[in-house]
C-alpha cells in the first residue's frame, strides 16, 4: 500500500482570510467598491499601511514583501467569491466592469469581529478608504510606485499589459 502524503494547511493569506479583510475593505469603503486591482493594491496598503505613509503596519514588515502583490491576485479573488456565497460582498457589472461592493451581510460581520487584529484591521481599512478611496488603480500605481524602492519596479510590472 502506497504512503499518504499529506499536503501542510496554509496559515497565511488564505482565500478565507483574504476575503474577510475585503469584506472589511469593501465595507470601509460603502457606498462605493472597487475593481480586483484595486482592491489588491488596497489590501497591500492597509497590511502595510506604513509604507504608504499610514499608521503603524497591521503585520510585521517583512524583506521582500512588495513580491506579495502578484501572490494574492487570485486568492484574494477566490477569497472575493468565497463571501459572496455568504452574502458578505456584491459584485456590481455594468460599462466599466465588474466593481465589488459589501453585501448586506457585511455590517453584521464588521460587527461581529472584536479582538484587537479585527479592531485594528477595521481602523487601516477606513485609513485607506479615506486617503485611497476615490483615486483608480492607475492613480494608486503612480502613487505607490512614487513611494520609492519599497513599490518602485514591482509595480511597474503589474502595469504592463498580460501577454496571454
Amino acid at each position: 500500500m502506497g504512503a499518504v502524503s499529506r499536503k501542510q494547511p496554509e496559515l497565511f493569506n488564505t482565500p478565507f482570510e483574504l476575503g474577510l479583510r475585503m469584506v472589511y475593505l469593501l465595507f470601509a469603503l460603502r457606498p462605493g467598491g472597487a475593481d480586483l486591482q484595486k482592491l489588491v493594491l488596497l489590501d497591500y496598503a492597509i497590511v502595510y499601511s506604513q509604507d504608504v505613509g499610514g499608521p503603524a503596519s497591521l503585520h510585521t514588515p517583512v524583506p521582500f514583501r512588495n513580491a506579495e502583490l502578484f501572490s494574492r491576485r487570485e486568492r484574494i479573488e477566490q477569497g472575493l467569491y468565497l463571501m459572496s456565497t455568504r452574502g458578505l460582498v456584491d459584485v456590481v457589472l455594468d460599462e466599466r466592469g465588474m466593481t465589488y461592493v459589501a453585501g448586506a451581510s457585511s455590517f453584521t460581520m464588521v460587527g461581529s469581529l472584536s479582538s484587537r487584529y479585527w479592531r485594528d484591521l477595521q481602523e487601516r481599512c477606513v485609513w485607506a478608504a479615506e486617503r485611497f478611496g476615490k483615486s483608480t488603480s492607475a492613480q494608486l500605481l503612480d502613487l505607490f510606485a512614487e513611494s520609492g524602492h519599497l513599490w518602485g519596479a514591482e509595480l511597474e510590472i503589474v502595469k504592463q499589459p498580460y501577454l496571454l
